[in-house]
């Protein structure tokens, strides 16, 4: 992908990001500018964590709607650092400032906003912010370092 491209699907999202199901958290990325890009979390009653996140009550874990933020940062930073996970993996290295304003539910579309804020050696500063409907849900600041992969 190069940059100025306005959206990915999810072809291009399986050769950018190593995470694959059930963990793959991202559908599709809507808009993508220089330092940031805009993507897609469907929220289904299919997702394997409402079994027990709560039966009866069915709310998406923050730890995972912090961790699609995450997986749209990789993204950015896959295509900004121009590698791959077959080369590289980007790992969390840090959160900070993590607020979560409402609950995500089966049926909701969870809208991805991540920003780089700053980028030295192989850390990654990104922020992120998570909407559904409009409303924020969730906003945090990420660092992630990036790591070549051993062969």
């Amino acid at each position: 992908m190069s940059e100025g491209s306005k959206s990915l699907g999810i072809d291009e999202i399986l050769r950018l990001l190593p995470h694959r199901y059930p963990f793959l958290l991202i559908d599709k990325v809507v808009d993508y500018q220089a330092l940031s890009l805009r993507a897609v979390k469907n929220v289904t009653i299919n997702e394997p964590f409402f079994n027990g996140h709560f039966p009866g009550n069915p709310v998406m874990p923050g730890v995972l709607i912090v961790e699609s933020l995450a997986q749209a940062g990789a993204i950015l930073a896959y295509v900004k650092a121009q590698s791959s996970p077959k080369e590289s993996l980007f790992y969390l290295a840090g959160l900070d400032g993590a607020k979560f304003k409402q609950v995500v539910l089966p049926g909701d579309q969870l809208h991805l906003e991540v920003t780089v804020v700053g980028n030295k050696a192989n850390f990654w500063k990104i922020k992120g912010e998570a909407t559904v409907a409009g409303k924020l849900v969730c906003s945090v600041n990420i660092l992630s370092a990036m790591r070549e992969i051993s062969k």
